[in-house]
């Protein structure tokens, strides 16, 4: 008989041993496997900044390197980069973000439903393409200089281009928060302060805006804590104006000989202070008093028309949907089919060449696309599995140690790829593992699950919490032992959710830069290496041909994903 087959909480006589070894059984091996994807990578960039020498087996000179790193004026350069990108990043987002947001919730913006899916674009497309389609818009004889007669290559390639593709890739986050939390609070209470005597702005500047601010400062925050960890726009751009940020330069410890591991750790770690020190002020911000404002009492609200202002706010809505999500598109599509750079946008320059040298896989495009879907199915499964488990401790069992288990799966939220990158270097290029993972493809495995698995956590906690205890009491009371209870009754119920968050790490996982680029084996190239490789071979066309294809997949699969949900689950829409 197996120990599975056992009940977890239905005690009966001689079978109580059994069942308690179940639960402790999976809960063992779920930890198990936490601490090798998340904690072991964490650990190792600790170890190999205390102690320098430990990847040669010694544990002296501990400390001896954080004085003079911390010391080193290349360090309070990249530190200081950070935080200012980090800064201008988020103000620049809270000046575009904050009014779209109001008047999508408070006004009645035409195609408003249009506006969302449209700037839900911006966030879709890898940060590291934009900045490529950028690059070939802005610089010298590229797409505006050919329509207009200008080209802002001086702009772009500073402090203030950097931010301002920053920006048109992360605005939505802001957006999105903000109309949704003043669609929740702005009626109801703008309603009763009207009634009260209260004109349309000191109802919005006295009520709906000081309940939306605990919405609107974590989506700030987590703009921040995006930007300080992005690789691929400061690596594209910032290159060319020698500026700087920590994720580059824990890339270039890496990539320049002499390898400067205990360097890079060091960087490590104040990387993820930073993206700790944001999460944690947004947790607090969250959560230090009471904010609530939904009681499910329904409440209609009529948003405010705009009157003459209508054509404004179209006009805004247009500019900044086809800044953020036309020009690159457009960018990334002229690259792709115009036969060559030099030739321009002519019609006789018009060809299909890219793409079908894309097809024809003269440069290992096939391969690369056939890895990255393969790898990327494989961390949807991984993550799968582990999320669905892990959700079902943290919330149905609560057995002692189930915090840990919360903790250390949604650790990877606060650590940037470029930190998990590094430490699974230092974890698994060790001698003494008996089965190799590092420089195979195992390890960009574990890198995308580790990296991935808070969705499907998230995902999973969630649906257990809306199911009712009920079911497993039933299935118990029928005599149906744990992996028949969780197969059998569970899981149906919790497949729908399950599948969206497998098919969104499917979808982020397939055009994953940072980790590919730093753990990749020798030979193994992925969709982001492979566009990446291309652009500094110069051949730009294949690689925007590779990101097309890689940007539309991407965008279709995560809007079937949308709709999928919306359809079959409630509390999705």
């Amino acid at each position: 008989m197996s120990i599975f087959s056992s009940d977890l909480s239905m005690p009966r006589a001689g079978s109580r041993r059994l069942k308690v070894d179940a639960r402790q059984l999976v809960l063992w091996l779920t930890t198990a496997a936490l601490l090798l994807l998340v904690a072991l990578p964490l650990a190792y960039v600790l170890l190999q900044a205390i102690f320098p020498q430990i990847t040669r087996g010694r544990f002296d000179g501990a400390f001896s390197l954080f004085i003079p790193t911390l010391n080193d004026p290349e360090l309070l350069r990249l530190l200081r980069n950070t935080l200012q990108l980090g800064v201008a990043v988020v103000i620049g987002c809270a000046a575009l973000a904050v009014p779209l947001g109001a008047l999508r919730a408070l006004t009645r913006v035409p195609g408003g439903a249009l506006w969302d899916v449209i700037f839900l674009v911006p966030f879709l497309i890898p940060p590291y393409i934009a900045a490529l389609a950028w690059m070939m818009t802005l610089q010298p004889r590229g797409y505006m200089q050919q329509l207009t007669g200008l080209q802002a290559d001086s702009f772009l390639f500073s402090f203030w281009g950097i931010t301002f593709v920053m920006i048109l890739n992360v605005f939505p986050v802001v957006y999105f928060a903000v109309s949704r939390t003043l669609l929740a609070v702005g009626g109801r209470y703008a309603a009763v302060g009207r009634v009260s005597g209260a004109g349309p702005w000191q109802a919005f500047w006295r009520l709906t805006l000081p309940l939306s601010i605990p919405g609107i400062a974590a989506s700030l925050l987590l703009v921040f804590a995006l930007s300080i960890e992005e690789f691929g726009t400061p690596a594209t751009l910032g290159a060319q104006a020698n500026y700087y940020v920590l994720v580059t330069g824990i890339h270039q410890r890496f990539s320049d000989w002499p390898i400067d591991m205990p360097g890079a750790a060091i960087l490590s770690l104040l990387l993820v202070m930073l993206a700790m020190g944001a999460f944690y002020l947004q947790h607090w911000l969250v959560t230090r008093r009471s904010y609530v404002s939904v009681t499910g009492k329904p409440m209609a609200f009529e948003p405010i028309e705009l009157g003459v202002w209508r054509w404004p706010v179209i006009i805004l809505f247009v500019l900044v949907g086809f800044i953020s999500v036309g020009v690159p598109i457009l960018s990334a599509l002229a690259t792709a089919s115009t036969g060559t750079i030099s030739g321009g946008l002519a019609w006789d320059n018009l060809s299909t060449r890219h793409f079908e040298t894309l097809f024809n896989d003269r440069f290992g495009a096939l391969r690369a696309l056939s890895t990255s879907l393969g790898l990327a199915t494989g961390a949807a499964l991984a993550t799968g599995v582990l999320g669905a488990l892990i959700g079902y401790l943290v919330v149905r069992a609560k057995t002692r140690g189930h915090q840990v288990l919360d903790f250390l799966s949604l650790l990877p939220n606060t650590m940037p790829a470029i930190v998990v990158a590094v430490g699974l270097i230092l974890a698994w290029n060790q001698t003494f593992w008996p089965i190799p993972i590092y420089n195979t493809a195992a390890i960009l495995l574990i890198a995308y699950t580790c990296l991935l698995l808070p969705y499907p956590v998230r995902y999973a906690s969630a649906s257990f919490r809306q199911m009712s205890e009920n079911l497993e009491a039933a299935a118990r009371v029928s005599g149906a032992g744990f992996v028949r209870m969780f197969w059998r009754v569970l899981l149906p119920a919790l497949a729908p959710s399950l599948l969206v968050s497998m098919l969104l790490v499917f979808a982020i996982a397939s055009r994953e830069l940072v980790a590919s680029l730093m753990v990749a084996p020798a030979g193994m190239v992925t969709v982001s290496t492979f566009v990446f490789g291309q652009f500094e071979q110069g051949s730009p066309g294949v690689g925007m041909a590779m990101s097309v294809v890689a940007i539309f997949s991407t965008t279709a699969l995560l809007l079937a994903v949308t709709a999928f949900s919306r359809k079959k689950l409630p509390f999705a829409g």
